[in-house]
């Protein structure tokens, strides 16, 4: 299973994404089942729509909810705590709270690929990152 952050989300569907083409090429060649949370969701639907992707933000949130682009992963409490430690041991990074509950879930899951375009899942340690 790869997880797939935002900003490959993001490069996938949007055209005038500097990562779009290798997005695309990546997911076209995929044949792995792909997983993504609930906080990439939200982040993802939001940056779409602040970025004037209304449409592209609904068709997604279309593709998200209905299951047929990823398996979606909903954080737990104990998850959202966990991430919370993350977040403050590594205060020196400039990881977000939601890739903070990226590598919990990756974790939980013993998930070691990901898709990003962004060096976060790289610093994580134990991530293969796509493309």
């Amino acid at each position: 299973m790869i997880f797939v952050d935002t900003g490959a989300w993001f490069a996938r569907v949007v055209p005038t994404d500097p990562d779009h083409a290798a997005a695309n090429a990546w997911f076209v060649q995929n044949r792995e089942p792909l997983i993504t949370s609930d906080y990439v969701v939200d982040e993802t639907l939001t940056l779409l729509r602040t970025r004037g992707e209304r449409r592209r933000a609904m068709e997604m949130g279309l593709l998200f909810f209905s299951g047929r682009i990823a398996r979606l992963y909903f954080l737990s409490e104990a998850d959202l705590r966990a991430a919370w430690q993350i977040f403050e041991q590594f205060e020196d990074k400039d990881w977000s709270f939601t890739d903070c509950t990226s590598k919990v879930l990756c974790e939980r899951l013993a998930i070691t690929q990901a898709v990003a375009f962004d060096e976060h899942f790289r610093q994580f340690g134990s991530m293969t990152v796509w493309p």
